[in-house]
């Protein structure tokens, strides 16, 4: 009887974990498969983030920890993270406590609160709170902390204590990177922090990543796929990543560009 896709993933990864590196002849050697066939389980396998192909193989995923400065990160896939941030603004309901975390994924959410009422937001991002003092008409908490210049947000001790003593509704949290093995992740400790502990006091977790970020790890982890109560993402998610929420009955709502 032959391997189930599962059997054999399994005998991937231990391998990938002994020698970091895999041979398409010799797992079908070892599985008693064709080599389509293990070509086809690799390239599946990449797809959720878990591997990369190279010549004759794959590899590990590398890991990656290197994060793109706040500014410049606002002009990358502009109108996806517009139509996330619409539709995510649209789960908001009078009467809400939110939590929205750093990025520029989330950072246009605030805009699209004009129509709500007795709205309360909590945030440690320094762009959502500039933006929030113009044009938000509820109550804002900025949570202070420790400033970091590069992504622009606090944290730290002070800012996860604040966090401590308050509870929210709903958390639209972005995410650097979502990983079937690895999670949801973030580029950097602090931040990753901050994100987790807003997960840990809102009822509800809404995850906001743009197409790019499935099938990706980033250096820090920030939560499990089940943690999420709701991914958010643009019509350009992959197929794939569809099939494996549907799979994991993690919700997944894609976003209607206008």
């Amino acid at each position: 009887m032959s391997l189930s896709f599962k059997e054999r993933k399994i005998t991937i990864l231990e391998a990938l974990a002994r020698e970091e590196k895999v041979q398409v002849r010799e797992l079908a050697n070892k599985l008693q498969v064709s080599d389509e066939t293990i070509r086809r389980d690799l390239d599946r396998l990449e797809k959720e983030g878990i591997l990369k192909k190279v010549y004759g193989g794959a590899v590990k995923t590398k890991i990656n920890s290197w994060e793109l400065p706040f500014d410049q990160k606002t002009t990358i896939n502009i109108r996806e993270k517009q139509a996330i941030c619409r539709t995510a603004a649209q789960l908001v309901e009078d009467g809400d406590i939110i939590m929205i975390g750093n990025g520029t994924t989330p950072l246009e959410i605030v805009h699209h609160l004009a129509d709500k009422n007795d709205i309360t937001l909590i945030t440690h991002s320094i762009p959502v709170m500039l933006i929030a003092m113009e044009v938000f008409k509820g109550r804002m908490i900025f949570t202070g902390g420790e400033f970091e210049g590069n992504q622009k947000y606090t944290s730290g001790p002070l800012s996860e204590r604040m966090l401590e003593m308050l509870k929210a509704n709903k958390a639209f949290i972005s995410a650097g990177g979502i990983s079937t093995v690895n999670g949801i992740t973030d580029y950097d400790i602090s931040g990753s922090s901050i994100s987790r502990k807003m997960i840990e006091r809102a009822d509800d977790v809404f995850i906001l990543a743009d197409h790019s970020k499935f099938g990706k790890t980033t250096f820090a982890y920030m939560c499990s796929l089940t943690d999420a109560s709701m991914i958010i993402t643009d019509k350009s998610c992959p197929e794939e990543w569809k099939k494996i929420l549907a799979e994991k009955e993690i919700e997944l709502l894609i976003a209607d560009e206008m």
